[in-house]
Parts: structure tokens; sequence; C-alpha cells
């Protein structure tokens, strides 16, 4: 029972190391770029093995009793057999042992035996582009989205040689839809797809209507993003392309007023100076913008600056740069922008330096680990300096203006 119970477990051991040992190699085999190589280095490994074995036992059985000089030198036969086999199996694996070993350095360097991304090339119709072939580009085109389809890099260079190289706008609109519409496409992408459009339908297309439409895509399919805030921003300057469009086909002669004559002779030019907009006449411009496009940043940035440097009315600048720094989908480096303009003002309009301080704590409060704070902790530091160089500066009277001509509407309406 003892002996039946030492087989069994001496055969369950060598089947478990068998077991590992087989795993092992067929991992090894599986992962290596020469399976078939190292199947033959493995048999032939094998079979030096088993070969050396048979012939050290069949030689073990010749050797005698006692030391003698026929044992001495059949063991030193058996020793060098030994090490015949030792020598043959380090040729044979003593590379792959060493790649093994040193692999994870080698791979830091040279990026391992990883095969290369897969990703389409454009060179070639880059170069039939700019050779004046077109064509020639869109079938190279294809044949790389045949295998990449919806690449955005190379859909938009499809769409560019069909607007820009054959005036195809309807071709190359189609291409960008076909795009869009596929649902895996990215919000960034989407978005840059649509900006080119308005931006050919504006150019090549002289529509603006056509380019407001592209840009109101952006805006249904990724409401209350910062690509929706843009593109806002972008239709609300649409109007003034919309008037150049116009102008240009109209193509009507527009008279211009005689110039002064005998310029040299008059006592003044003053008359012939360029009239500056009454700063009432410009807010009331930029309020009634912004109803329209409450959106439009850059507009409401120069109604803050007005408020404040031609009425001297920092309530108001505070209200308007407030709309911006509240606004969730703008970018932190332009949040902390206005915040610096809104310390700024408030140091030019005489706010205290507690006001200031909270101002420019906003900045390191909302973003504690970009640049901007570092900056904001820095004019922190020195506030009171700048406070005390105010102080020193010769006092400046002001003219008097109504302080609400044109300027109440209330807070803006968000869309």
């Amino acid at each position: 029972m003892h002996e039946l119970f030492h087989i069994v477990l001496v055969t369950i051991e060598t089947l478990i190391c068998v077991a590992l040992v087989g795993g092992l190699v067929f991992w090894a085999i599986k992962r290596s770029n020469e399976p078939a190589k190292n199947v033959f280095k493995i048999l032939l490994s094998l079979a030096l093995v088993a070969g050396t074995v048979c012939f050290i036992r069949w030689q073990t059985g010749r050797l005698g009793e006692g030391l003698s000089l026929g044992n001495a030198g059949l063991a030193l036969f058996i020793t060098g057999a030994i090490a015949a086999c030792g020598i043959c199996l380090s040729v044979i694996w003593t590379p792959g042992i060493s790649d093994w070993l040193f692999s994870p350095l080698t791979n830091a360097l040279d990026g391992g035996r990883e095969p290369p991304e897969r990703k389409p090339f454009y060179s070639i119709a880059m170069t039939q582009r700019n050779r004046g072939r077109p064509q020639d580009a869109i079938r190279e085109i294809r044949r790389q989205l045949a295998s990449f389809p919806n690449d955005f890099e190379g859909v938009l260079l499809l769409a560019r040689i069909q607007a820009e190289n054959l005036a195809d706008l309807a071709g190359a609109e189609a291409t960008l839809n076909h795009f869009c519409e596929w649902p895996g496409a990215p919000t960034q992408q989407v978005a840059a797809a649509y900006t080119q459009l308005a931006d050919w339908q504006l150019k090549l297309g002289q529509d603006a209507a056509a380019a407001r439409e592209a840009l109101r895509r952006i805006i249904a399919r990724f409401p209350d993003t910062e690509a929706a805030l843009q593109a806002e921003q972008r239709i609300a300057h649409l109007s003034d392309a919309e008037n150049l469009i116009q102008v240009r086909q109209e193509r009507k002669n527009i008279a211009l007023p005689a110039g002064a004559r005998n310029i040299g002779l008059l006592d003044s030019t003053e008359f012939l100076k360029p009239q500056e907009v009454a700063p009432g006449k410009l807010a009331a411009a930029y309020v009634k913008h912004l109803q329209a496009h409450p959106h439009d940043t850059e507009v409401r940035e120069k109604l803050a600056l007005s408020y404040a440097r031609d009425f001297q009315r920092l309530d108001l600048a505070t209200m308007e740069l407030a709309e911006l720094i509240n606004e969730p989908k703008h970018k932190p480096k332009e949040v902390a922008r206005w915040l610096n303009l809104l310390a700024n003002l408030q140091v030019e309009l005489g706010a205290d330096i507690a006001t200031v301080r909270a101002t420019l704590n906003k900045i390191v409060e909302r973003f504690p680990t970009l640049p901007m704070a570092d900056l904001a902790q820095r004019r922190l530091a020195r506030l009171e300096n700048e406070f005390k160089g105010l102080r020193g500066s010769a006092s400046v009277k002001l003219g008097s203006y109504e302080q609400n001509v044109g300027l109440k509407y209330g807070k803006p309406r968000r869309e």
C-alpha cells in the first residue's frame, strides 16, 4: 500500500512538472517571432539530452569495481560526453536566454519587438496634389480610407481637395457630412469639420447663411459644451462677413467726398482728423449686439472696458466681466485673464485693496494647480506696492457724463 501511494505521488508530481514545462514551452513558442525554429531547437535539445543520458547509462554499466586505469579513462570519456552535450545546448539556447534576460532594457531603448502601429500615409496624395493632379490625389486618399475608414486626417484632406482644388463645395460638404454622421466621430473632430465647412461656405461659396447653418449644427449636436460656445461666438461675428459679401455682390460705386485743397497752406488741419465715435453711441451699439448675441465674448469685454474707462462705472464693468468669468465652458486661461483685467480696472478706478485681493484670490482658488495661480500669487505679494505707486501718481480730473445713457439694459439674458 505504501509503495502504491508513493508511485501515485511520483506520477502526479511528474505530470505537474510536465504540464508546467509544457505550458512554459508553449507560451515561449507562441510569443516568439520564429516558432518553427524554436520547435526544432526544442526537439534537437531533447534528442541531445536523451542520447547523452542513454550513452552515460551504457558506459556506466561498463565501469568495473575499484580504481583502475580503464575506469579512470572511461570516467573521463563520460565527463567529456556530458561537457559536449552542455556545449551544444549552450550554443542552441544562449542567444535566446540572453535576449530574454536583457529584453526589458533593450525594449526600453528600441521599442522591443512590438510591430509598429498601422496607420494611413497621405504623403503620396499630398505630393500628387502639389503637382496639380487632384484626381490622382483623391484616388490615393480613397485607397487609404478603404483600409482606415473614418480617418479624420484623410477625410479632411479629401474634402479640402474637393473644395479648394476642384471647386466642388457640394462634394466637400457631402464628404464631411458622411464623417460627422458616423456615431463614433469624436466631438472635437466633428466641430472642426463643421467649422472648416463654414469657412469654405464664406470664402469659396460667399454664402453666410450656409456658414451659419454649419455652425448651428455644432450647437445642436453638442449643446452646453465648449465647442457650442465657440460656434455661437463665430455666428455672432458672421454679420460683418455677411455685410462684406453683400457689398461685393452689389459692386456699387461709392461716392467719396472731395478732399481738402491746398492742404499745405491751411492754418490748421484738425478738421481733417477722423471723428471718434461718441462713447455713448459705441456702448449702445455693444449693448444692442449683445442682446442678439449674448455669447460674444469679444464684444462683452469691449463693453466692460467702455463702462470702466469711458463712464467710470466699475459696477457695470464688473457685471459684464462676471458674465464671462462665471461661464463654466470658458477655458481657465481666458477666465484668469478676465479676472486679472477686472483687478486692473478695480485698481484704476479706486477700489480698496481688499476688493482687488479678493478678485486675485479667485484665480488661486479656482485654478490652484495651473501656472496662472502662481502668477496671481506673485501679484498678490506685490499688491501693496502697486497701490503705493498709484497714491504717488498725480490725480487727473475726469469729465462728467450722463452715467446711464444707453446703458440701462439689465442683466443680459441667455439663449
